[in-house]
């Protein structure tokens, strides 16, 4: 085998992808207990911090993990849900927002004080101040990289992260 199977960079992704999975199974026992999966916390998160608490449709599906179809399915479910609620764009018939209702907000007030708490404890916790700058700073412009959509709809001065 030609490939050196200890270069760093294997080992750079494997523990950003190990930490990542490892995160994730403790925010989605929480999600759970709220009757919510992580795509849809991710998706109020994102409409609750928008202006207006409102993203074009493929303003959000740039700002989260979901094509444009995926998005659509996961609108639909939280519309009948009553999380969110769709609205025409006045200006392009063909575009729709997606809108966080007041329902919506309660639901992400229910999570969010567990959800700090398990960020404190197994993320922002791990790290010094300075150490959370630095790695802030590298996440963005790895994100910036690879998604350049993922601060789409936003205002401008406030991050997408």
């Amino acid at each position: 085998m030609s490939t050196d199977l200890d270069d760093p960079r294997f080992t750079a992704f494997g523990l950003f992808a190990e930490a990542f999975t490892g995160l994730s199974n403790r925010f989605n026992a929480q999600f759970d207990q709220h009757r919510l999966s992580a795509v849809e916390f991710e998706v109020l998160m994102r409409l609750a911090r928008s202006p207006g608490h409102r993203l074009r449709m493929t303003d959000l599906a740039g700002q989260t993990s979901l094509s444009t179809s995926g998005v659509t399915r996961v609108v639909d479910r939280m519309d009948r849900d009553g999380l969110i609620r769709r609205e025409a764009c006045p200006s392009d018939r063909r575009s729709s927002f997606a809108v966080v209702t007041d329902a919506g907000l309660r639901r992400l007030d229910e999570v969010l004080p567990g959800h700090l708490e398990l960020l404190q404890q197994w993320f922002i916790g791990q790290l010094s101040p300075a150490e959370l700058d630095g790695m802030l700073a590298s996440l963005r412009k790895i994100r910036d990289a690879v998604n350049p959509c993922a601060t789409a709809g936003t205002d401008g001065e406030r991050s997408a992260a």
